[in-house]
């Protein structure tokens, strides 16, 4: 969807090569971080949505981040593998019947409709505790100020001042014709925008960046979670449940605000386009090294599911 002017990057860069390392990297860890102990159905439940696959854009977010402020791969691994569990659990709860409502997710049967909403809801709980266990346990070789500031980032992305407000005002919106553009905004910017921001944000912590540079990444970060969730309303209409690997059209049989709703379908192309032009500017300074958070932002405008 997105024009090249702000997020024109080097051709030579091989985006879908950079990715699928990647995210090679981080299936291996998130399988190494969790096993099957006691009892075996919560862990199997746990693992079965944390493994079942997706782009895991997430913690590579987190990891480009961290070695464009000189870090390390391995120093934001944990993080990464962390913001996975947290964004995982959103999913599973977001799928309940008391929530969105869905059977199936990422192409496969969601978890309550696996196991059941019972253990769907400890296995969410489960990821949520465990993930905060995991950076605080696993991280090396980072200035223990910096974990604890991204253990705080983390909890402010996932609590109410994040992910659980923007629930509460998107359950609470539902099937409200006069809901308007600001409250929109506010939804998806929460819900959606404050994990993708600490992604960002907490891998740049791990890697060391000064408070100007965390400024800059935090305002790239937040044009590209809002511009991921303008990207997710349009698909919601215009791609298939097998493309999406969820049920399409949930939110016009809904009757939510979306922004193709509000704005009409071009123009929310055009915000769309607009928000990840601005987003690739705050890595201007960064010049080649910020290759490949740009790339990402226009893959996020560009994405098909």
């Amino acid at each position: 969807m997105t024009n090249q002017s702000s997020c024109e990057q080097n051709l030579t860069f091989d985006l879908e090569s950079y990715l699928q390392q990647r995210k090679t990297l981080v299936e291996q860890a998130l399988d190494n971080s969790l096993t099957i102990n006691d009892p075996p159905v919560i862990y199997k439940a746990m693992r079965y949505s944390l493994l079942a696959g997706g782009k895991r854009l997430r913690p590579i977010l987190c990891l480009a981040s961290c070695e464009l402020a000189g870090g390390t791969i391995e120093m934001a691994m944990p993080t990464a593998c962390a913001l996975e569990m947290i964004h995982t659990m959103s999913l599973i709860h977001d799928d309940l019947p008391a929530m969105d409502n869905d059977d199936y997710r990422r192409g496969k049967l969601t978890n309550h409709k696996q196991f059941g909403e019972d253990i769907a809801i400890l296995a969410g709980d489960g990821l949520l505790a465990y993930a905060f266990e995991y950076v605080a346990s696993h991280t090396q070789g980072v200035n223990p100020a910096s974990v604890l500031q991204v253990v705080a980032q983390l909890g402010h992305a996932v609590g109410a001042t994040g992910l659980v407000g923007g629930q509460v005002v998107d359950l609470a919106s539902e099937g409200n014709p006069d809901i308007g553009l600001d409250t929109l905004n506010y939804i998806h910017t929460h819900k959606t925008g404050t994990l993708l921001e600490a992604c960002v944000v907490t891998g740049a912590l791990l890697g060391g960046a000064s408070q100007q540079k965390l400024a800059g990444l935090s305002r790239y970060a937040y044009n590209i979670g809002l511009a991921f969730q303008i990207v997710d309303d349009i698909l919601d209409i215009t791609a298939t449940q097998e493309e999406l690997g969820k049920t399409a059209g949930k939110d016009v049989e809904a009757n939510k605000a979306t922004y193709p709703r509000l704005l009409g379908l071009e123009a929310s192309k055009a915000k769309a386009d607009e928000l990840t032009n601005a987003a690739c500017e705050e890595l201007s300074p960064y010049g080649d090294a910020g290759i490949p958070l740009k790339a990402i932002a226009q893959l996020i405008a560009n994405r098909k599911n």
